[in-house]
């Protein structure tokens, strides 16, 4: 059915319950996961942030790093084959470019993403991959984020 998941993220608490969902369904099916975080930096990329060292642009790449470690080290403990990719640009065209490059089977999205300034994936990065994605794509939605808070 599945024998490679893609599931982007951006921190939130949704990507973590998709990001949850993702790993189920990879150890059930004895699929691998490929977490991808994409930082779209913007005009922001080449100045600094107030009490931050370096630039606005290494600081989201490490943050994103983070978040795709932690999903990774997730994966693992269950015994799950995981690939990690960070990238820079348009979140909905590099998901897409990912997810054909690799070749998944599905790309497993929360409904949501991380909202205001530090935002690095939206709602709309999820609805536009949907849209425009010759994959299948699974929502996780609202639900399953409270399950996974709890």
């Amino acid at each position: 059915m599945y024998d490679r998941i893609l599931v982007p993220t951006d921190g939130s608490d949704h990507a973590d319950a998709a990001a949850e969902t993702a790993i189920d369904l990879a150890a059930t099916l004895n699929a691998s996961v490929d977490v991808l975080c994409v930082v779209e930096v913007g005009p922001l990329g080449s100045i600094s942030l107030p009490g931050e060292r370096g630039s606005a642009e290494e600081i989201l790449g490490e943050r994103a790093r983070g978040f795709v470690d932690e999903i990774a080290e997730r994966a693992r403990a269950r015994d799950v084959t995981v690939a990690t990719e960070v990238r820079e640009g348009i979140p909905v065209r590099e998901i897409l470019e990912y997810a054909g490059e690799i070749d998944a089977d599905v790309v497993v999205m929360g409904s949501r993403g991380r909202g205001g300034i530090g935002r690095m994936m939206l709602g709309s990065v999820t609805e536009g991959v949907t849209r425009h994605s010759e994959r299948d794509v699974l929502v996780v939605g609202d639900e399953a984020t409270a399950l996974s808070e709890s």
